[in-house]
């Protein structure tokens, strides 16, 4: 049993692999342009018409002897750089990128300030804690 799952995984493996050097250079390009409609996939991984369009255009400007520096050119000039799945760092997109970071330096800021004026309360400011208080001899 163990042996057939294993042929049958190296057969997937073989076919899921492009022959065909211009396929795999339209795949390795696909796999750096964003989905348009998905957003969160690349166009390699995604199944969406539009998707399917920008791959065969990417197939089709490598067919006709465009570098892959060109085709990205062209992505970008027609859609911007939110086609590349990983923009490139500048004034446009600085917000981007250090969006996160700005985000958990300010969590971390509320978060110290938070605990900076709990420890300068007072421990009346505090509701007690009920078994402290508790008068029943049972417990």
């Amino acid at each position: 049993m163990t042996r057939w799952l294993l042929i049958l995984l190296f057969a997937a493996q073989v076919q899921a692999q492009p022959s065909d050097p211009l396929e795999a250079r339209t795949q390795l390009l696909a796999a750096q342009l964003r989905c348009l409609v998905c957003q969160n996939q690349t166009i390699a991984d995604s199944n969406a018409p539009l998707a399917v369009d920008l791959k065969n255009q990417v197939r089709s400007q490598l067919a006709a002897g465009k570098s892959e520096a060109d085709v990205i050119d062209y992505m970008t000039a027609r859609y911007g750089d939110f086609v590349l799945y990983k923009p490139p760092v500048k004034g446009s997109t600085l917000l981007l990128w250090g969006g996160p970071a700005l985000l958990l330096l300010g969590a971390l800021g509320g978060l110290a300030l938070a605990l900076r004026r709990r420890a300068r309360s007072p421990d009346a400011a505090f509701e007690p804690d009920p078994m402290e208080n508790d008068d029943d001899p049972a417990r």
